[in-house]
């Protein structure tokens, strides 16, 4: 809200990418992968547990998380190749089709940009399946900036390289103390529950309340 109470006008959209713009259920590879390697269910995500946090924050390359997973599960290059092919495929899921072409619409009327929770070789896949380069103004990963939400510092990223104040975006996550940090630095969180229509409409009715406000 603006000094005398006046609402600021909504300049920018963005949307996070797992659970959102992609849709990302469990495929049950690690499972698969225990029973053949004969290890005790959970112990895949127990074992790689840091290496995960590594990879989102950018701590190892892609290169040397590969490394880590093949010791520590004891896997050939056979192997090693047919696990890195499972763990993208869950990672990157399928096109949120319905988001995806509402998001694409925004610009040029808004200012468009993805933050998103990452790992290691995301960009790269994410565009090769998706364009995510070509969808909106930034691209924002936490695997290449150190940092991930709810720090406030990784939503600030956004907003410095959109141009815009936090007030002035619309922000779309599938992780409530995402949103919860989001709107604590002021911007519109809107919390998507898989609902997609109902989030469309949403985020359609916050900008048209932005619009006419801003009359």
């Amino acid at each position: 809200m603006a000094a005398g109470g006046r609402s600021v006008p909504i300049r920018a959209v963005v949307f996070d990418v797992g659970g959102v713009l992609e849709t990302t259920p469990t495929t049950g590879w690690q499972a698969r992968w225990e029973a053949r390697l004969g290890l005790e269910s959970g112990e895949i995500d127990a074992r790689l547990h840091d290496v995960y946090r590594a990879g989102s924050i950018g701590a190892v390359t892609l290169a040397e998380a590969e490394v880590q997973i093949s010791a520590r599960l004891g896997l050939d290059p056979e192997q090693l190749a047919s696990v890195m092919d499972e763990l993208w495929s869950e990672y990157l899921g399928t096109l949120n089709v319905p988001l995806h072409d509402w998001f694409r619409a925004c610009r040029p009327r808004y200012k468009t940009g993805i933050l998103s929770n990452s790992w290691v070789g995301a960009r790269e896949r994410e565009h090769a399946r998706y364009a995510f380069g070509d969808l909106c103004d930034t691209v924002v990963y936490s695997h290449e900036e150190g940092i991930e939400k709810p720090d406030p510092r990784f939503y600030a990223i956004v907003c410095e390289r959109l141009g815009v104040q936090p007030e002035e975006v619309v922000f779309l996550d599938d992780v409530r103390v995402n949103i919860t940090a989001a709107r604590a630095l002021g911007m519109h969180g809107v919390l998507f529950t898989g609902d997609t229509p109902e989030t469309l409409a949403e985020l359609a009715a916050l900008l048209e309340r932005s619009t006419v406000h801003d009359v």
